[in-house]
């Protein structure tokens, strides 16, 4: 357990590091807490999931992943469009779309990853 997390944070710390170079390099530089945080923690799971559990268990958990990057990237768009047009409806806005991104990332999740 123990030493799982030790290497959990290293490969983690790894990958937060060449992402942070990777959002260095990028321009516009809010890309760097996109490109610091999610890939990096996904990647070192993945990596961990691989060792521990075998291939076709650590795809189920990547396919899983992109279900629910692809059902957030709904949520976010969603989001966007609704400030847009009701800027001072911050709240309502954010907290109801969360339906959205739980209804989609169900379905997809039934859909690719049963």
């Amino acid at each position: 357990m123990v030493r799982d997390l030790l290497i959990r944070g290293l490969i983690g710390g790894l990958f937060v590091s060449s992402f942070a170079l990777l959002a260095d390099v990028l321009t516009p530089k809010s890309f760097a807490g996109l490109f610091g945080a999610a890939p990096s923690v996904a990647l070192a799971t993945l990596l961990l999931t691989l060792r521990a559990q075998g291939s076709s268990y650590a795809a189920l958990e990547a396919r899983s992943m992109a279900a629910g990057a692809i059902a957030f990237s709904l949520y976010a768009y969603g989001v966007c469009l609704a400030l847009l047009r009701w800027p001072q409806r911050v709240v309502a806005i954010v907290s109801g779309l969360l339906l959205l991104w739980a209804a989609a990332a169900a379905l997809l999740w039934m859909v690719c990853c049963r």
